[in-house]
């Protein structure tokens, strides 16, 4: 017999079904209870409510477990390429050599963004910030590929739209890094690999190419898979509210975008550097700031310590972890906000305070220390943290679409004034 969940409400019950998913999670549906009882739940924030079922990603957040497609994080991370997972995101299985490799040439081939795309850049106040300059300009992509907004594309026609911002995202984010700089833009190189090629076009000159350590362009690789997807969080449950509405692909990722702006999501590994450089303008001391951390009078919190969802460790931290000390070593960085990071990132994880209070260092706290080792500006790492995020996005949107889901409309619970006369304004 089926697991069911009864209410009961006002001396009537209602039976409602338990869903259980591929790893044995339980929910209980209640997409009728409004339409039997009258009856809406109430969840701020929805921390306990599913949206919708998905097959992309698994978390398991007590466990530290993170799965793509059913693979585990720590052997992507360790065995694949970021173009490899994003495939494996969008389209559910990893790709044959063959495909990679024609998914990899469709999109080099696509890198190229229009020359008008530069008028924008001469709008943009000087000061504004990356993630500002980075939503408009994929959002306004689909003026150049006004097909994007057919709501009802073949199969093959959205294959191409998600190639095309694949291959531009990467683009655009070193236009931002260049244009900041006042330095004229770098083209892709059709002999350069995905990560070559964007971090050439970020660091690169026009009179001249530069060269990559291995160990470098295998970091930004992990960096970016880890950060690829991470189920049903903010940004990209924005995503899909926001192409519930057969909004295009563009306008939904430029949606994701500004969700993922929020120092609370995808800002937080450029809190941390912003953190650290406020301690070694305060003297340097982290054993100061800890003792702050620890004093509950004190508002000061570390960030890059903990997480929201992961209870015990975020595996992802683990993995970059090594690659950032990998970084470090190998670039030989004499940098002292960092030496404070490594100072910081010690006593949380033999601390007992730390330890008791599962606080350890996450994937923004080792993510915004390679970023920073690389020579990335810290407003900059949200938009990195957007590039690697892209492939999960587009996977949301894609699947979605894929299984006709309805226009997203949450319901509210009323608490203002109830029914009143209007007043004219010579009586107010």
């Amino acid at each position: 017999m089926s697991e069911t969940a009864s209410i009961n409400l006002n001396g009537s019950s209602y039976e409602f079904p338990v869903i259980t998913g591929t790893e044995n999670e339980k929910a209980i549906d209640i997409s009728k209870l409004r339409d039997q009882s009258g009856y809406i739940t109430l969840d701020p924030g929805y921390k306990n409510t599913g949206a919708t079922k998905s097959a992309i990603t698994f978390l398991d957040g007590e466990k530290g477990i993170l799965h793509y497609r059913g693979y585990a994080i720590e052997e992507l991370a360790e065995k694949s390429t970021f173009l490899e997972v994003a495939y494996l995101l969008i389209y559910g299985e990893l790709p044959s050599k063959d495909v990679l490799e024609k998914f990899r040439a469709d999109i080099r081939a696509q890198m190229m963004i229009h020359e008008d795309m530069k008028n924008f850049f001469t709008g943009f106040p000087s000061k504004s910030h990356p993630m500002g300059q980075l939503s408009c300009l994929v959002g306004v992509l689909s003026s150049f590929y006004p097909e994007s907004l057919n709501p009802n594309q073949s199969d093959e026609e959205e294959d191409k739209m998600i190639i095309n911002l694949l291959a531009k995202m990467p683009t655009i984010v070193s236009w931002i890094q260049k244009k900041s700089l006042g330095h004229p833009v770098v083209y892709p190189k059709n002999n350069f690999g995905y990560i070559e090629n964007f971090l050439n076009m970020i660091f690169g000159e026009v009179n001249q190419e530069k060269t990559f350590d291995p160990l470098v362009i295998e970091a930004m690789h992990k960096l970016l898979i880890l950060h690829a997807d991470h189920e049903q969080n903010c940004s990209t449950s924005t995503v899909r509210i926001v192409g519930s509405s057969n909004a295009n692909m563009y306008a939904s990722i430029s949606a994701g975008i500004n969700a993922l702006w929020g120092p609370l999501h995808g800002g937080a590994n450029q809190a941390v550097i912003e953190m650290l450089e406020a301690i070694k303008e305060d003297g340097g001391d982290a054993e100061k700031y800890l003792a702050k951390a620890k004093d509950k009078n004190d508002p000061f919190r570390l960030m890059g310590f903990g997480h929201r969802v992961y209870k015990n460790f975020d595996p992802r931290a683990k993995i970059i972890k090594k690659a950032c000390d990998d970084v470090l070593e190998k670039l030989g960085v004499n940098d002292p906000v960092l030496d404070i990071a490594k100072k910081l990132e010690e006593a949380a994880l033999n601390d007992q305070y730390f330890i008791d209070r599962k606080l350890y260092p996450n994937v923004d706290f080792y993510s915004g220390i390679i970023y920073r080792a690389l020579g990335f500006n810290s407003d900059m790492f949200t938009v990195l943290f957007a590039l690697g995020r892209l492939p999960g996005w587009i996977a949301q949107w894609k699947e979605m679409r894929d299984n006709k889901e309805p226009i997203g409309r949450p319901r509210q619970v009323y608490t203002g004034e109830t029914l009143r006369p209007y007043v004219s304004i010579k009586d107010r």
